[in-house]
């Protein structure tokens, strides 16, 4: 399922080279977490995470045939955090203008 994850990855950045998947144990399954050059985390992203979300339907394919469980996560080392998680931005509330 790593190679699986890389595959589409590389498939779809501009810096295939930076690629990387790191598997662990969690929640009764595995985690991938997935790093890419900054640049390119909203390619893999999507347009409202429907990239990563299509990647995800097809690692959750993957991990049923295999008896297993699966999620994935994209990290973003400029945010020190998951690119792909949190509320999206909120623009800020207007000001009352006093009058």
């Amino acid at each position: 399922m790593e190679e699986l994850i890389a595959y589409l990855a590389k498939s779809l950045v501009d810096h295939p080279d930076q690629v990387e998947v790191r598997t662990s144990e969690a929640d009764g399954g595995k985690l991938f977490e997935l790093k890419v050059a900054q640049e390119d985390v909203g390619k893999v992203i999507g347009r409202d995470g429907r990239t990563v979300n299509a990647i995800r339907t097809l690692l959750s394919a993957a991990a049923q045939k295999q008896g297993a469980r699966a999620r994935l996560e994209i990290l973003d080392d400029r945010r020190g955090q998951q690119a792909d998680r949190g509320p999206k931005a909120e623009p800020p509330a207007a000001e009352p203008s006093g009058q």
